[in-house]
């Protein structure tokens, strides 16, 4: 079966790519469906999708830590600010973190899960080339 192209993120790149794209994302809401954080969400679970997928085998454990980053960093501009002001700002988007939790760890769990499969993955095969190693005859 052939390998789909993509690009193998560093773990810095990982993270640049998740805020970036969150960022974008939490701007688009915002001016299309104002403040909607279940829309943000599922928007969300794509982006995980990608950055578990997208990221180098070394850099595998940095692509859960970055997506909660990233949805935080999003939720800055879908969040209800209240009746305004910096202290509304953070209530809000305190308030807003803490009932959308089920979408920040659903893609926290699409991502780990996508990581761990990535990384057992690559251990069978570095120990199937081992194995296979040891029962070549030595010439």
């Amino acid at each position: 079966m052939a390998r789909l192209p993509g690009p193998r993120l560093t773990g810095l790149g990982c993270g640049l790519f998740c805020v970036a794209l969150m960022l974008l994302l939490g701007c688009l809401v915002r001016l299309l469906f104002g403040t909607s954080p279940t829309v943000y969400g599922v928007l969300f679970l794509p982006v995980c999708l990608l950055s578990a997928l997208w990221v180098r085998n070394g850099d595998l454990p940095s692509a859960p830590v970055v997506v909660p980053i990233a949805f935080a960093a999003g939720l800055l501009f879908v969040a209800d600010s209240g009746d305004g002001g910096f202290g509304g700002h953070v209530v809000g988007l305190a308030t807003t973190l803490a009932t959308e939790a089920g979408w920040l760890y659903g893609g926290t769990l699409v991502t780990g899960v996508i990581v761990t499969v990535r990384k057992v993955r690559l251990m069978g095969r570095g120990r199937g080339r081992r194995v296979r190693g040891d029962r070549r005859p030595s010439g």
